[in-house]
C-alpha cells in the first residue's frame, strides 16, 4: 500500500456548497510560473518526487499523491516572484524526514538552483522548513504529528469570526 493510501484511505472531501452559486465537486488545479520548464522539471522529479506531464507548448502539470495538480506556466523573464505567504506545501511521514529533506536541500541547492533554506522549526502545529526554488516559488517540507493535516483543519472548524475574534 502506498503511503498517500496508508495516511489518506479516503482523499474525498464531499463539498458542502448547495448554498453556493457555482457548485464544483473538486478544486481540481491551481498555476504557477517558471522560467524554463526543463530545468523546473527536473527540479520537481529528481528532488521533490512530483509526477510531471508535459502538455502543451509552454505548460506541464505536477502532482503529488492527490487528484489535483498544479500547471507550471513558462514565462521567461516575466516571471513574478512570489511572498512566503503563497508557498506550495509538501507533506512527509516524520519529523526526521523533514530534517533529511533540509540536509538533501542544503547538499543539492546549487544542483537544483535552490535560492533560500530556512532551517526546520516547530510552528502552527507542524515541524517544517521553507525554501525558495529556482523559480521564486516558495515550498514548505512538512511533518503533521496529527495524522493528516488536511482533516483536522476542516473538523476542527471556525475558530475565529469573519471579523477576526476568537470563537
Amino acid at each position: 500500500m502506498s503511503a498517500t493510501r496508508e495516511m489518506i484511505p479516503d482523499g474525498v472531501a464531499d463539498p458542502k456548497n448547495e448554498a453556493s452559486i457555482v457548485k464544483p465537486y473538486v478544486m481540481s488545479h491551481g498555476t504557477m510560473e517558471v522560467y524554463d520548464l526543463k530545468a523546473s522539471r527536473r527540479f520537481y522529479e529528481e528532488f521533490l518526487g512530483m509526477q510531471c506531464v508535459r502538455h502543451g507548448a509552454s505548460t506541464m502539470a505536477i502532482r503529488c499523491g492527490l487528484k489535483s495538480h498544479i500547471v507550471c506556466v513558462e514565462v521567461g523573464e516575466a516571471l513574478k516572484p512570489v511572498h512566503m505567504l503563497n508557498h506550495w506545501g509538501l507533506d512527509v511521514r516524520s519529523d526526521e524526514e523533514v530534517d533529511r529533506a533540509y540536509q538533501e536541500a542544503l547538499r543539492c541547492q546549487e544542483k537544483y538552483g535552490i535560492r533560500k533554506i530556512f532551517e526546520p522549526k516547530r510552528e502552527h502545529g507542524v515541524y517544517s522548513f521553507f525554501f525558495v526554488d529556482l523559480d521564486h516559488n516558495w515550498w514548505e517540507i512538512q511533518h503533521y504529528w496529527g495524522g493528516v493535516q488536511n482533516e483536522d483543519m476542516f473538523d476542527f472548524g471556525d475558530r475565529f469570526t469573519m471579523d477576526g475574534k476568537a470563537l
